[in-house]
């Protein structure tokens, strides 16, 4: 009987969770679904220098947004890889036992010193070996090292084909610290074999480490899995995206109001495309395309505008219904820029339409509706010095006023004064708009203008311009 899949992701609990990490989940997730298997969560948690709670509960959230959690049939976890310290430390003394490792008593002083003066960098990186024969046992100050075995490391990789390790240029590295605390190396190890992980599909930048993983593996008795190791995602300079310096927490992305669908969508197009004119596509689709042999190679850009660009189609693509629904914790609570019993829940719903149309973001929502709740719009300097710079633009504004106190209060009947007063004196529609538009909403950008000032009424809407007037005025 064949073996079930078993994929696992492994975060670190140090930080926001890094859009690269979710990636990496995707793939994992997508390919635990293509063959019914297991998607194995695995928090390595051992950094206790590091690690916090919080980070913790962000990475379960995230994937939750995602839509890999608990809730569906091939997710498990999450395990937590301090539980197992007994396992990789004891896993390490059958290595020292079966002569396959041995401690070292050297500082890291003490191997640079040794390598100074033997006048050359030694073939294995840094520590050559001193300990090897030495007959030494656990003590203070002692690691415990991995005895690297001569000729080279085979690892198959998915995405990479056949990648050779030349065994000498890989020191004897280090699998218990001088505390007896495990390295990652063999707890990572350790936790695949107990989990029966079978692929290992994770960031390019720990295929290094995949030679070292493959020589344990099959030191403690097991085939190693299979391995593939996907592009890194790059900034626009072509550097490795850094949380010091780049926008990469999914959290980020998720207040900004980006969708969990439009994130998985985009995320899976960086180093990887489904067939077809469009990269916007329906998630099943995805999972029924992708594959690992036709991931590229290559740095993904993760391109922040682009994101916004499928963000917004994928608004577009809501029904009214669902993105009024979204909308909801920008409008409500904390988030919004108006006192709550200002909100008026059906006045929203007749602009939503013009509104969803026009926004790449969901945090962008209330700025092209703030007006609508407020007594007078706060005026936007650079907007009202723009609108009111020459010298048709009061008069005009008095005119449109005159014609919105008799005219029918209906967008069509509005926007008919507005073309006469243009009319009248020889200017388009556009730039006439331009300081009524600041007097009404503050603004000299936002959602089609005279549906709007139909909701907001003939008395609000006649007190908002005579405001700007008397402001022009004074």
């Amino acid at each position: 009987m064949a073996q079930t899949p078993r994929y696992r992701f492994a975060p670190s609990p140090t930080g926001y969770f890094h859009v690269g990490g979710a990636r990496t989940a995707l793939y994992n997730w997508i390919l635990a679904l293509q063959t019914n298997g297991v998607f194995v969560l695995r928090v390595e948690d051992t950094d206790d220098s590091r690690n916090n709670p919080q980070w913790t509960q962000g990475i379960l959230d995230a994937l939750a947004w995602l839509g890999i959690d608990s809730s569906d049939s091939h997710f498990e976890g999450p395990y937590f890889q301090s539980a197992n310290a007994a396992l990789h430390v004891a896993a390490a003394e059958k290595l020292f036992e079966q002569g396959k490792a041995y401690y070292c008593d050297l500082s890291t002083e003490d191997i640079q010193k040794r390598a100074k003066e033997s006048g050359k960098q030694n073939e294995r990186q840094g520590y050559d070996g001193y300990s090897r024969d030495r007959g030494l046992g656990p003590g203070a100050g002692h690691v415990l090292r991995f005895r690297v075995p001569e000729g080279s490391t085979i690892v198959q990789d998915q995405v990479r084909g056949e990648v050779v390790f030349d065994n000498s240029t890989i020191e004897d590295f280090v699998l218990l610290r001088s505390n007896g605390s495990p390295v990652f190396l063999i707890a990572n190890v350790v936790d695949d074999i107990t989990q029966g992980i079978t692929h290992v599909v994770r960031a390019e930048e720990h295929l290094p480490n995949a030679p070292k993983q493959q020589m344990i593996w099959r030191a403690l008795g097991h085939e190693p899995p299979s391995w593939a190791h996907v592009p890194v995602l790059v900034n626009e300079q072509r550097k490795k995206l850094s949380k010091r310096r780049d926008k990469v927490a999914v959290e980020q992305y998720r207040q900004e109001g980006v969708l969990a669908d439009a994130m998985k969508n985009y995320l899976m197009t960086l180093g990887w495309a489904p067939t077809g004119d469009t990269e916007i596509v329906p998630f099943q689709k995805i999972v029924s395309e992708f594959s690992l042999s036709s991931v590229n190679h290559s740095p993904a850009f993760f391109d922040i505008i682009k994101l916004q660009s499928f963000n917004a189609d994928y608004i577009r693509a809501m029904s009214l219904g669902d993105f009024i629904a979204a909308c909801e914790p920008w409008l409500l609570g904390e988030k919004a820029p108006w006192l709550a019993e200002k909100f008026d829940a059906k006045v929203f719903a007749e602009i939503a339409p013009l509104v969803q149309t026009r926004v790449q973001l969901l945090q962008e929502v209330p700025s092209m509706v703030d007006f609508l709740f407020c007594d007078l719009p706060t005026i936007d300097d650079v907007s009202y010095a723009k609108a009111f710079s020459t010298d048709w633009a009061v008069p005009t504004l008095v005119a449109i006023r005159d014609g919105f106190k008799t005219c029918e209060w209906k967008a069509e009947s509005l926007k008919g004064v507005v073309d006469k007063v243009g009319e009248q004196n020889s200017l388009k529609l556009g730039k006439l708009q331009a300081p009524l538009r600041v007097a009404v909403t503050g603004r000299s950008v936002g959602p089609p203008l005279f549906e709007p000032i139909e909701v907001l009424g003939r008395e609000v809407t006649l007190k908002r311009i005579d405001a700007v007037l008397v402001k022009k005025v004074s």
